[in-house]
């Protein structure tokens, strides 16, 4: 849905009242994505304090015609706020994001490596002081023993939950995985 928006553009004339609608409906559209979401994820979404107060109104609105009304409020306010942050969030949400599917691989990748070799797990601790030394030696420890007794993956995915709440999905640490393998690899 990027660039969905013409803004007036086409030759310095305003914007016909067919691409006005057309914009609106797409504002309307992330307006009703957004109300999908639980609240937990909303507040993580970072979202204008007016816009976060008129999606859990919605939410909590049973009649068809309030909801109809709270979502064209929904699509007003969101004309007074840039859209595109909020689509590429929605779109991570969704799994639609090629930046969201690489930082997933990235902690599976971590997981994978932490299960493999206690020096990998000192290379993490090093990389994440943040992180709770003894938890972690804990859980890769029974992911392990899950691991090799064909358990299910409990700890594993308790120890994919760490990872990822340590990794900050925008950035990569020094020594991420792919860099770590490249060095293990010209050794």
């Amino acid at each position: 849905m990027s660039n969905v928006f013409n803004n007036g553009s086409n030759n310095g004339l305003p914007p016909s009242k067919s691409q006005l609608k057309r914009d609106m409906d797409a504002l309307q559209n992330i307006g009703r994505a957004l109300t999908e979401l639980p609240a937990a994820k909303l507040k993580k979404m970072e979202l204008d304090d007016a816009l976060l107060t008129a999606v859990l109104d919605y939410q909590r609105f049973t009649a068809n015609g309030a909801k109809r009304r709270q979502l064209q409020y929904i699509g007003k306010l969101m004309r007074d706020i840039d859209p595109e942050p909020i689509e590429q969030k929605l779109a991570a949400l969704r799994g639609d994001s090629s930046t969201h599917t690489r930082w997933l691989h990235l902690v599976e990748r971590w997981r994978e490596r932490l299960l493999e070799d206690d020096k990998n797990v000192q290379i993490f601790i090093d990389d994440f002081p943040e992180v709770d030394v003894q938890q972690l030696r804990t859980t890769v420890r029974n992911a392990r023993k899950e691991r090799d007794e064909a358990k299910p993956p409990k700890a594993t995915r308790l120890l994919f939950q760490m990872i990822k709440e340590l990794i900050p999905e925008q950035g990569r640490q020094k020594n991420a995985p792919e860099d770590a393998i490249e060095q293990d690899d010209e050794a």
